[in-house]
């Protein structure tokens, strides 16, 4: 007999803020595009990446590394170039599904972005408090290090087109 286990989880939110020396509209369409999403987007070793992106509210992205398997999610909300939500799931190491906001704000000399990352952190049952409080340290860490080195690629890239515009 198949008995069907409840995940016990909780969610940890990690919030991150960087400045552009781009436009809002390039840092939007690199979030989107599904070239300049090969080059970056879960991607911090810069190998050629497979993307699907059906991009409209309701669609759904998917990128795939040979090597670490696949990203996949949905968007939820558009508001170009300003805002985007998308879920985000790595089904190779869990069945979580995170949430991510992407808020970009105009500046001088270019755009800021703050990055939400809305993270499900799966644990076993009799996890005490403490337990807890350092899971939901340990995903923020890495995913804080992991999103931190994509940027970093992210800038190289935008940096590199050539297009005179910022």
């Amino acid at each position: 007999m198949n008995r069907m286990i409840e995940m016990i989880t909780s969610t940890t939110t990690l919030t991150m803020t960087r400045r552009f020396e781009f436009t809002a509209e390039r840092v939007f369409d690199a979030w989107v595009n599904p070239e300049m999403m090969s080059k970056w987007l879960f991607n911090p070793e810069e190998k050629a990446n497979f993307v699907e992106n059906d991009f409209c509210v309701g669609g759904s992205y998917r990128i795939r590394d040979p090597k670490e398997g696949e990203a996949i999610g949905k968007y939820l909300e558009i508001d170009k170039p300003f805002k985007l939500v998308f879920t985000f799931q790595i089904p190779k190491y869990s069945e979580t599904i995170d949430r991510i906001t992407v808020l970009l704000e105009p500046i001088d000399g270019g755009c800021e972005m703050t990055f939400t990352q809305e993270i499900v952190v799966p644990h076993e049952q009799g996890w005490t408090t403490e337990d807890i409080e350092k899971a939901h340290r340990e995903f923020r860490d890495g995913s804080e290090q992991g999103w931190n080195n994509m940027f970093d690629v992210l800038v190289k890239h935008l940096s590199n087109r050539n297009n005179p515009q910022k």
